[in-house]
């Protein structure tokens, strides 16, 4: 009697909490597939969500099967087609968007209030339903489905629950017990400036030993106004004050290579920040009756920061997964494993890599030996195409990160270390390294916890990495009508 109650007084068979990008997109595919949406928002749209608003090639892709690049406010978004890096004022490199098959070689600017707009009004117009203005308390799954609470008193029903409700995600830490560790955070702040000076087809990238582990940008909205921000690493060794805001602000004004751009702009609003959870594999995506996606789930690249394209994609890869269940009527964990699976084999070798990197450059006693090493990478990407669209992709999240590990990135690595060793930049790099050593060692006599903790991060995100290297391995041994196709996401 019970699960007839409950299925005559559900409101759809799936409830999405959260309608950005995540939630959307798997709404959209779910009610394209002939499913029932609800879903429940604290916020009325079109809102701002602070974010560094880039919108890179692999996530345009995934709006075009939403049908959001034929909306004639799409087209006239403002273009991406290069990039230039700079290390504290000096650019190191400037080049174009790596070309891949199957993805456009631009990238795009384009607000949040504008695109988390358009993505929910697609699903919207598919025949999704909304509810804004209230937020979800909690849930509780039942053998036959889902009860949702709210905070107006609402009790909602479903037959399958997803948490699209951002980094700190209620529907994440009721199915994991727990928030997430703070080396999997990054805090980022982010601004608008009108009256900039700087080519509106190029991303500009900073790399400083103020803000690093993390990076500042300028990415162009359109003629004559950006969005500029900075990011870092949550938990640093040893830890560093929460001075993003002020940090941002001294960039602007006095970084060689952003402030004659910004000379005679005029900030727009507020310096806004927000925080991200980035991905750990040890964190669940699916539990009985219930899927996280998009920044829930942790699917932010904690390399770049990069969150768009796995909100948009995971949303499709939940819908696909939930289609199939709700039509079995099969929806307990071991069967949503089909999600968490298709998550591991197309993210979990990419984020391996970003992990391990980003692990090792929270030790900023270490930062003078990777900046040498980033020299040492464009210095090769500046002669070796085939090299820099490797590294260059494997940056933007558009080139499968097992091509780090191949030999012409590790040899090419090698021999744009030597280069510098060539040209006189070996002693330089003697005395980083050795000017790195007596720092580490000064932080772990002052704060043994600490460098003990980042040291068994690092062991922890190798012992990943060669995990996932040696699945790819694996993989590519099989014969290849046994091996399953892998899109570049």
């Amino acid at each position: 009697m019970l699960q007839l109650r409950l299925e005559r007084s559900l409101e759809a068979d799936v409830i999405v909490v959260g309608a950005g990008p995540a939630g959307a997109a798997t709404a959209a595919h779910l009610v394209h597939a002939g499913r029932s949406v609800l879903l429940v928002d604290r916020r009325s749209f079109p809102r701002d969500k602070v974010c560094g608003d880039f919108v890179g090639p692999a996530a345009i892709v995934e709006l075009e099967r939403l049908g959001i690049t034929s909306y004639a406010d799409f087209g006239v978004t403002n273009r991406i087609r290069r990039a230039a890096l700079h290390l504290d004022g000096e650019l190191l490199i400037r080049k174009e968007m790596p070309a891949v098959t199957g993805l456009p070689t631009q990238g795009r600017v384009i607000p949040r209030l504008l695109l988390d707009d358009w993505v929910l009004r697609s699903a919207l117009r598919a025949g999704a339903e909304m509810l804004a203005g209230d937020q979800v308390t909690g849930y509780t799954v039942h053998g036959d489905g889902v009860e949702v609470t709210t905070a107006r008193g609402r009790r909602l029903r479903c037959r399958a629950l997803v948490g699209a409700d951002g980094s700190t995600s209620l529907v994440a830490r009721a199915l994991r017990g727990h928030k997430a560790a703070p080396e999997n955070r990054i805090i980022a702040v982010r601004a608008y400036y009108e009256g900039v000076t700087s080519p509106d087809d190029e991303a500009l990238l900073l790399f400083t030993r103020e803000s690093f582990p993390g990076y500042s940008w300028l990415f162009p909205t359109g003629p004559g106004t950006a969005n500029v921000g900075i990011g870092m690493v949550l938990e640093t060794v040893p830890r560093v004050g929460d001075q993003l805001a002020a940090l941002l602000a001294d960039t602007v004004a006095r970084d060689p290579a952003l402030s004659p751009r910004l000379a005679g702009a005029r900030l727009v609003g507020r310096v806004a920040a927000w925080p991200l959870t980035t991905y750990d594999p040890r964190e669940a995506v699916v539990g009985d009756r219930v899927v996280l996606v998009g920044d829930a789930a942790g699917l932010i690249n904690p390399l770049n920061g990069e969150g768009i394209q796995y909100a948009l994609a995971s949303g499709r890869w939940a819908a696909e997964a939930l289609v199939g269940q709700l039509a079995a009527d099969d929806l307990g964990r071991p069967a949503l494993g089909r999600y968490a699976e298709t998550v591991r084999r197309e993210l979990r070798y990419d984020m391996a890599l970003a992990g391990l990197v980003v692990q090792l450059i929270r030790c900023r006693a270490l930062t003078p030996v990777w900046f040498e090493a980033l020299r040492a990478i464009t210095s090769r990407s500046a002669t070796d195409p085939a090299y820099a669209f490797a590294a260059g992709g494997i940056l933007a999240g558009i080139v499968p990160a097992n091509q780090a590990l191949s030999a012409r990135v590790v040899g090419g690595t090698v021999a744009g270390a030597a280069a510098r060793v060539a040209v006189g930049a070996g002693p330089g790099m003697a005395v980083a390294a050795a000017g790195s050593g007596f720092a580490l060692a000064y932080d772990a006599l002052r704060d043994p916890a600490l460098v003990g903790g980042w040291v068994r991060s690092v062991l922890r995100g190798s012992i990943e990495l060669a995990g996932q290297a040696a699945v790819d391995a694996g993989r590519r041994a099989r014969p290849a009508s046994r091996q399953r196709s892998r899109s570049i996401m």
